[in-house]
């Protein structure tokens, strides 16, 4: 079976994002990358990279993005502590959202925030059916 192991963002700038995302989450920065398609930062949480990417061209990015764009709209991360995450999200710029279900008690209670770029991105205690912690 098939293993999800990559999530690319696009973002403004993506030193600022990997600062973000690896002072609030832990992730290691592992390398920049500079070529003809986009600048950016890999980080890896050990078992999935995440690309943050600020692509060169409109080619190189894609069609122009309206209501019906279909691509990345949020990926979460399992933590251990809802509230303390919240804390450092909000100590490093993140921005609350929502949270869904509104039942806190709910096995799959997640909680939306905007990071930096205004990307959306959910925490759970819980997790998501079908993931393993």
């Amino acid at each position: 079976m098939a293993k999800l192991r990559h999530i690319a963002l696009a973002v403004p700038d993506p030193e600022k994002a990997a600062r973000f995302y690896s002072e609030v989450f832990g992730l290691t920065i592992v390398e920049p990358t500079d070529s003809p398609i986009a600048k950016g930062v890999y980080l890896t949480d050990g078992t999935i990279c995440l690309a943050l990417l600020n692509y060169q061209t409109d080619e190189a990015a894609g069609l122009e993005r309206g209501k019906d764009w279909v691509g990345t709209h949020h990926f979460g991360f399992w933590v251990d502590n809802l509230d303390e995450q919240r804390k450092t999200i909000e100590a490093h710029g993140g921005t609350f959202f929502m949270d869904l279900p509104h039942d806190k008690k709910s096995l799959y209670y997640e909680m939306k925030f905007r990071d930096l770029d205004g990307v959306v991105f959910d925490i759970s205690e819980g997790g998501w059916v079908g993931a393993t912690k």
